[in-house]
């Protein structure tokens, strides 16, 4: 599972943690069922306190993206597809609606944050297209 903190980014690493993982799953790169390396590992990995990452897998496990099995530790659970289907656009909306803020901050025309979009899309449309090649 490869993580990245950004120490300077003043979002809560625990909240870092959680969307990374709940990306991760989302786009089935964690697959149901598969289990997550334990609370300490990831820590030491992260270099933060376990706690952050408790806390974490805990609220993941609260949205049903995890499930805890007792003794063995944290798995991700079955995720029904409306479920999946629902938690991909909130995650979306989430993330555009920082953008439109951003836009509307800096007076930016609708028109032009489409723009914006559409050459992002076919920027990574075509480097999506190139790793299927591969």
């Amino acid at each position: 599972m490869l993580l990245q903190i950004d120490h300077h980014s003043g979002q809560p690493i625990y909240r870092q943690v959680m969307e990374q993982i709940r990306r991760q799953i989302l786009a089935g790169h964690l697959s149901e069922g598969e289990q997550l390396v334990s609370v300490r590992e990831l820590a030491g990995q992260l270099k933060v306190n376990p706690m952050t990452i408790s806390k974490a897998y805990s609220l993941l496990e609260i949205e049903g993206l995890l499930e805890r099995r007792r003794g063995v530790g944290l798995f991700v659970a079955r995720i029904r597809p409306d479920q999946k289907s629902r938690t991909k656009s909130e995650v979306l909306e989430q993330i555009l609606a920082r953008a439109v803020a951003t836009a509307v901050q800096l007076d930016i025309p609708e028109s032009e944050v489409h723009e914006a979009i559409e050459r992002l899309f076919e920027r990574y449309g075509v480097a999506m297209r190139r790793q299927e090649h591969e």
